[in-house]
């Protein structure tokens, strides 16, 4: 499993916090609380990921070393 760290902009809202992920064109969540908009970003961008790979699209994000 290959690992990447990614940059989300998050930014509170009426209800709720809105999150994105910049690298990632249309990859938007929300969530009442930061903890929830954060988790929920986490779980878009994973099934993002997911899709591209499936699809055979180019990852535009690169893997984090794993520490040996």
């Amino acid at each position: 499993m290959t690992t990447y760290k990614i940059r989300v902009r998050l930014e509170p809202d009426e209800e709720g916090f809105h999150v994105w992920v910049p690298a990632l064109p249309g990859c938007h969540s929300w969530g009442r609380t930061k903890e929830e908009a954060l988790a929920n970003i986490r779980e878009a961008a994973e099934l993002y990921l997911e899709s591209m790979i499936a699809h055979g699209d180019l990852i535009p994000l690169r893997p984090t070393e794993e520490p040996e």
